[in-house]
Formats: C-alpha cells, structure tokens, sequence
C-alpha cells in the first residue's frame, strides 16, 4: 500500500479502511494495535462516566477512536481524549488535547509510557493520565516545561484527588470494577 521507507504522512493514515485495528502515526512511522479487550473498555467507560459531567461547555471528553492530529506526521489515538470544542474538525481533534489518557495494555506499556507522553509532552499537551487496569493504577502528570511531572498517583483503593484539569477524585478500583 505505501513505498518502502516512506514516512508516511495524515494522508496516508486515512487512506486506510481496515477498522479491526487501531492505526496511529508517530514522526511517520505506522504504529498498529490490535482492539482493545473487555477490561480496557471499562476502564474507558468508566472514566468517561467520571469526566464527562466536570467537563466545561468549552471542552469535549471522547473516547477512542478519534484522531489527534499533532502535526502533519503524528497521529495519536488516546483512549479518552478531552479537547477544545473549537479544535475538533468532522475528522479529527486537530491540535493540543487539554488531556489524554491512556489505559495500558500488554502490548501498548512501551508506547502508553514512553512514545505517547514525550509526543504529547513535546506538542504541549497539558495533562496526560496512565491507567494499568491490571494493577490497578492511576498516574496523573502534569507538563512541567517540556516533560511531564507525576501529580497525583493511587493504587488499589487509594483516592487520588485531582484540581486539573478540573477537580475530580479517582480511585483506580473503581476504574476496574465490573459493577
């Protein structure tokens, strides 16, 4: 479909028409992860349920799959995005998410830890959430000049109380719980 070596380009990505799989870019290099499982997608819906009534008229909380575009060669899926109303397009959140989180998984801790973050970092992304559904655990940081800073972290039961980017208490068993 692409010529060897290519980087690839937002173009590219959304020529491609299989939807079993999540398609990403990262400096024009295809990333593909396979779909999520059961337990992921609780995590997701439960922290859209968490979010969604604290979110101001001017923001939007989404769940995967919706694009962000942070340039013309990185494309980001988080698994719940919160954007500014004004940069979503028909297609896309085009630009700087006020948060993305990630709910990690087996095949995703390398990129959910590393690749994600100092894209999302090096764009300007204001708050980036890790979920390890597994644990669980709920990391929160904060961009603190061009890195992130860990700002509230839990584990099982604790309760980690948040002011940004609005104020909200997690508990990362909650996250996980089947009811």
């Amino acid at each position: 479909m692409f010529a060897h070596g290519d980087r690839l380009t937002r173009r590219d990505l959304e020529l491609i028409t299989d939807e079993r799989r999540r398609y990403e870019l990262v400096d024009g290099t295809l990333l593909v992860s396979p779909s999520p499982r059961p337990l992921h997608q609780r995590v997701v819906a439960r922290l859209l349920a968490a979010l969604t009534p604290l979110c101001p008229a001017d923001c939007e909380v989404l769940p995967a799959p919706v694009d962000v575009v942070l340039d013309e060669h990185t494309v980001l899926i988080p698994d719940v995005v919160v954007g500014r109303r004004d940069s979503f397009t028909d297609r896309a959140l085009v630009g700087i998410p006020v948060l993305a989180v990630e709910v990690v998984s087996p095949s995703s801790e390398y990129i959910d830890h590393h690749l994600k973050p100092a894209r999302l970092a090096a764009a300007g992304c204001p708050h980036y959430w890790v979920i390890d559904p597994r644990v669980p655990n709920l990391s929160c940081f904060d961009l603190d000049g061009e890195s992130y800073t860990l700002v509230g972290e839990g584990r099982g039961d604790d309760e980690v109380r948040l002011e940004k980017p609005y104020a909200l208490t997690l508990r990362p068993a909650d996250l996980v719980s089947p009811h």
